[in-house]
């Protein structure tokens, strides 16, 4: 309490905005004690197939940014190292009760939710479904699978709901930021757009190398756009996702969440930095293998070299600003609102002066 002119203002801080509201405590606790589960699982993969390859701990590391750097084929690849950090990361914040999280959550349990699908519709086949009982390690790899869709369950269902009412009181008698008022709901929307139009921009150039890749001469499409909905086309059991699935996978997410992110829902944050990151850590790696390879000596021989060369360059640069737009700023200790409202006494009762 601080007194002013024989009256008080009341500055003690109430509920803190950047944490969910009480009622959803538990939705927050079961997504991030689920994601951290499934996490330490792919964990368990990863050490795994360290253990049983021919490479070193340091060869496994190197590997993590230069593709070239360990001969040794690993269980897992980039996409599930990269996304087994993102869970981990969402589930601590999760614990925290950090409301950004919120949608970082919903776009793992739809992720999830996909590579479960693909799973289900390989299982269709009945080559495929015996491979679980013919390969020793066939019992662990249906275990994660079915983690892996409890896990995509459990954040959609909880989640979904988790919602934090705008422009009225909430659960503790505060007020969220009205639209286009100038608290930091309304500061928030400019960065998310422009955020939106990078993973637009971004999506559509991945789009168009597919759309080539897929066409080009001695491509089946038939077989690559099957190979990124059923888990049987590969042939073999596998835990890591394959080309095909991320590709599609990515420009599908970076088109939905580009849209969302337009319109100006400031909540789509959490969900662009972590998959801005993942991004960013796949086109680096590629930047990495393109330098040891020599390529960037080669790269503007060809009109389509250059091209390539353009677009990973963009996509470096619009991956590392969303990053950037999406955690440059906050919220204040007491709060946007608490402390918009505390400057505006104190501003009438010295205009009353």
């Amino acid at each position: 309490m601080v007194m002013q002119d024989g009256g008080t203002v009341d500055v003690r801080p109430g509920h803190d905005p950047r944490r969910a509201a009480p009622e959803h405590s538990g939705a927050y606790l079961a997504t991030g004690l689920c994601l951290a589960l499934y996490a330490l699982a792919m964990l368990g993969w990863t050490v795994y197939g360290i253990a049983e390859s021919d490479g070193s701990t340091w060869d496994f590391v190197e590997g993590l940014f230069n593709p070239g750097a360990s001969p040794a084929a690993q269980l897992l690849g980039p996409y599930e190292w990269a996304f087994t950090v993102v869970f981990l990361v969402v589930a601590g914040l999760a614990l925290a009760q950090r409301r950004v999280v919120r949608t970082a959550a919903l776009l793992s349990g739809f992720l999830l939710l996909a590579v479960s699908a693909r799973e289900g519709v390989g299982l269709l086949d009945a080559a495929y479904r015996d491979q679980y009982s013919n390969d020793p390690l066939g019992g662990w790899a249906l275990a994660t699978r079915g983690l892996g869709l409890l896990t995509a369950l459990v954040v959609l269902t909880v989640m979904f709901p988790a919602t934090e009412r705008r422009g009225g009181a909430t659960a503790l008698g505060g007020r969220d930021a009205a639209p286009g008022s100038g608290e930091p709901d309304a500061g928030w929307r400019r960065p998310t757009r422009i955020s939106g139009v990078l993973f637009l921009l971004n999506g559509l150039a991945q789009l168009a190398w597919t759309v080539r890749n897929v066409t080009s001469p001695g491509m089946d499409a038939g077989r690559y756009l099957r190979d990124a909905v059923d888990a049987s086309v590969l042939g073999n059991l596998h835990v890591a996702a394959t080309v095909e699935f991320t590709t599609v996978g990515s420009v599908v997410v970076l088109l939905v969440l580009g849209v969302l992110a337009v319109r100006g829902r400031r909540d789509v944050r959490g969900a662009l930095v972590v998959f801005a990151a993942v991004q960013l850590y796949l086109t680096v790696r590629t930047v990495v293998w393109l330098a040891v390879t020599d390529f960037f000596n080669r790269t503007f021989e060809t009109t389509e070299g250059a091209l390539s060369m353009v677009t990973t360059a963009f996509a470096l640069a619009a991956m590392t600003s969303v990053v950037l737009l999406a955690t440059g700023r906050g919220f204040g200790p007491y709060g946007g609102a608490r402390a918009e409202t505390f400057r505006t006494a104190l501003d009438g009762r010295y205009s009353e002066r």
